[in-house]
């Protein structure tokens, strides 16, 4: 079979495209780790927080510090290292999957959501607090993962959220 020459480099474009493909998804499923019961880490284990938002609050990293800024009338009296404690929470937190399913989640509203932009991300990764028979429950938007929490991880990952004590519900 005889090709000419624009033929030829429609192939080699063709199989350029391919080769493309196949490697960009092929670092994803070499680097991924099978589901396991246990600990989870909350963010990626190689992430580098740029910035988190609640509905109170925004913090943002400027060079090695970081400045907060309220976004409602709140009485939120922390400093740089408050801020810094919350962010290497965020950034080191290990929680144990949840066994409840995510469509259960959505049938109820969240209770609170936080933002956190990711170095080298183009959108927040997205959580949502759920409050659902007296447990509390993190929903990862990106990912669709349910981590069950504690009453004290829950109220070190939200410091501005109005916990109501188990006994107060």
């Amino acid at each position: 079979m005889r090709l000419s020459r624009k033929a030829w480099n429609n192939v080699v474009i063709i199989s350029m495209l391919l080769m493309i493909f196949f490697f960009n998804g092929l670092h994803k499923k070499l680097n991924t780790q099978p589901a396991e019961d246990g600990m989870h880490a909350l963010l990626p284990e190689q992430s580098f927080i740029l910035a988190m938002a609640f509905p109170e609050l925004k913090i943002e990293r400027i060079g090695t510090s970081w400045r907060s800024q309220t976004l409602q009338e709140t009485t939120w009296h922390g400093d740089e290292q408050v801020l810094e404690q919350l962010v290497e929470l965020w950034q080191h937190q290990q929680l144990n999957l949840a066994s409840i399913p995510v469509s259960k989640l959505s049938k109820t509203s969240a209770n609170y959501v936080a933002s956190v932009w990711l170095a080298g991300e183009q959108l927040p990764a997205v959580y949502q607090l759920y409050t659902i028979e007296g447990n509390y429950y993190l929903l990862d938007k990106q990912l669709q993962r349910v981590f069950a929490l504690e009453h004290a991880d829950a109220t070190q990952l939200f410091p501005l959220y109005p916990f109501k004590r188990m006994t107060d519900a």
